[in-house]
């Protein structure tokens, strides 16, 4: 097969790894990754995997060393790479749900807002995005590179500092108050201007994303079917507003099949009411993809 024939799609190593992984075989792709091997196969023989740190994704995509690959937002503002976003995945599992990079200091600093923090030191893994967001604020401070552990800075190593933070726990363990958001990510599926021009690789890209996102679609929703009297169908469907259930008669023409995909969280409180309403034979059953 000729290189114009190969997709190079570049996958997240770290922390978005596994649950990218999982995502990949909810869209019908089964992703094997080798032990301290960095090139996992898949079973799509037009598509090439690699596994890349997600703060250096964006800019082998802009290179055109690889096609496209999923990063976060984040870190695509940080490298300033001129990339294509195909696509926003955040989704309702770990690493792929809205993260925050939030200005914090230390509880009883003398720090109360952002221009409070002029000419002090503040450090961080995001360099770029950090100088960008002061610049925006009008604030000029000294910005230091943190390796990690970049929550135990302040008071001693650093005034404040910007970090990542999913629910807050890690903040809030380390007595940190946020003065301001610096800015907020999702992971995205993002593509060179080569590849995305290309009329094959942007044709193989929609159809894979069509997928990802069916799968993304369908992660808090499940499937009720039920057999209800027609007698009873009105106060059946009072109790699916806006669900667009299907309607199939039975072979007894009293009776009718009633198909609806809803959220997962109304189940619990929705069947006994079914129940109540008159339906009968209720089945819940798991959904993998939604295509709209």
């Amino acid at each position: 097969m000729s290189e114009d024939r190969k997709l190079r799609l570049a996958l997240p190593k770290g922390s978005l790894q596994e649950t990218t992984l999982s995502l990949f075989a909810r869209a019908g792709y089964d992703i094997r990754v080798k032990s301290r091997s960095y090139y996992p196969t898949i079973n799509d023989s037009e598509i090439e995997c690699i596994l890349i740190r997600p703060q250096e994704m964006a800019r082998y995509v802009a290179q055109g060393v690889m096609d496209c690959g999923i990063t976060g937002v984040d870190w695509v503002i940080e490298s300033g790479a001129d990339v294509v976003e195909l696509s926003d995945l955040r989704a309702p599992w770990p690493n792929y749900v809205p993260v925050r990079w939030v200005l914090a200091v230390k509880e009883g600093s003398p720090f109360e807002t952002p221009q409070d923090l002029a000419g002090q030191r503040i450090a961080t893994e995001v360099v770029g995005l950090t100088e960008r967001y002061l610049e925006r604020q009008g604030i000029q401070a000294q910005i230091e590179f943190s390796w990690g552990a970049t929550e135990v800075k302040p008071p001693v190593l650093a005034d404040a500092i910007v970090d990542v933070t999913e629910t807050g726990s890690s903040l809030r363990a380390n007595n940190l108050k946020v003065l301001d958001v610096v800015q907020e990510s999702t992971p995205r599926f993002i593509a060179s201007h080569e590849a995305a021009s290309n009329d094959w690789k942007r044709s193989k890209m929609d159809r894979l994303l069509m997928l990802i996102n069916g799968a993304i679609a369908a992660a808090t929703r499940v499937g009720l079917s039920m057999n209800v009297p027609r007698s009873q169908l009105d106060a059946v469907l009072e109790l699916l507003p806006g669900a667009s259930p299907t309607i199939s008669t039975l072979s007894d023409p009293d009776w009718v099949d009633v198909f609806v995909i809803i959220e997962e969280e109304r189940v619990r409180e929705l069947i006994p009411a079914l129940s109540a309403a008159g339906a009968q034979v209720i089945v819940e059953t798991p959904v993998n993809k939604i295509i709209d």
